[in-house]
């Protein structure tokens, strides 16, 4: 057995994702699996010391990790109406964000390149784990703050009482008339192109393993979400895992290297 370290987020998009690869609901062959179930900005940390042989990341660290790791085609986070958001406990006008206290989940993350993209004059920013963001927000009724929020949070933060001021995604699409990259897979440069290329397959066929059996939640998936509700952890695998998860194509590593702003070879970026 060949075994590799994985490491992914306990978010229902990226459970689903990999249910199947790592609890041997599929053949993987002489490949075993250990996982690693982090925040994907913890996972940004790893992949910029070259901990993990895959792992999900934020697109924002892409281009701090291309030395490193190549881009798989299956398992990406990459759409329209995806975006993190803008959250705020009382109403607001753009404008005033320079003079807001920032919640922001991590600086390599995607969210964080784009709220800069969005808001380069906000220079007050502290960086929270993306579930600690909303209770901060709600925490400060008296001050002004904001949020920049990403996964179930979408769904909860009008039930809190906050108030979305910027859809950051659409700011994006809008911009750049692009579908927007949230996060991908990477695994090491290093490791044998033929080997890579079976995990690539293998993550792609787990993922059609768990549409198969779609709308179930499997123990899997709801052992790690947060003790969330099921018609939440379904919006967020609808909103999250799509066909770009299971096969970029051409429209998707454009979008990526559009986000990235890099004219490279595709050959310098994704598994081919």
């Amino acid at each position: 057995m060949k075994k590799l370290s994985i490491g992914f987020s306990p978010c229902p998009n990226d459970t689903f994702i990999f249910d199947a690869l790592v609890n041997n609901k599929i053949d993987t062959g002489e490949l075993e699996f250990e996982v690693i179930l982090e925040d994907v900005e913890t996972l940004n940390q790893l992949a910029l010391k070259n901990t993990l042989d895959i792992s999900k990341i934020s697109y924002g660290v892409l281009p701090l990790l291309l030395d490193s790791y190549l881009v798989l085609n299956s398992g990406s986070a990459l759409g329209t109406g995806v975006g993190p958001l803008l959250i705020a406990n009382k109403k607001m006008v753009n404008e005033e964000i320079r003079n807001y206290t920032v919640a922001i989940p991590g600086e390599h993350t995607t969210a964080h390149m784009l709220f800069s993209l969005a808001f380069p004059e906000a220079k007050n920013k502290i960086f929270l784990r993306y579930d600690e963001i909303e209770n901060f927000v709600l925490s400060s009724k008296d001050k002004n703050v904001a949020g920049v929020i990403i996964h179930e949070n979408r769904f909860t933060y009008q039930q809190k009482g906050l108030i979305k001021i910027i859809d950051l995604g659409e700011f994006w699409e809008q911009k750049k008339q692009s579908p927007i990259p949230l996060g991908g897979i990477v695994a090491k440069r290093n490791i044998d192109r033929i080997l890579l290329k079976k995990i690539d397959g293998l993550i792609k066929q787990s993922i059609e393993y768990s549409f198969s059996n779609y709308p179930v939640i499997t123990d899997y998936v709801r052992e790690h979400s947060q003790e969330m509700e099921e018609d939440v952890m379904r919006k967020h695998i609808d909103l999250y895992v799509n066909d770009y998860s299971v096969n970029l194509g051409e429209e998707g590593k454009n979008a990526i290297k559009n986000l990235l702003g890099s004219t490279s070879n595709n050959d310098l970026i994704f598994l081919k």
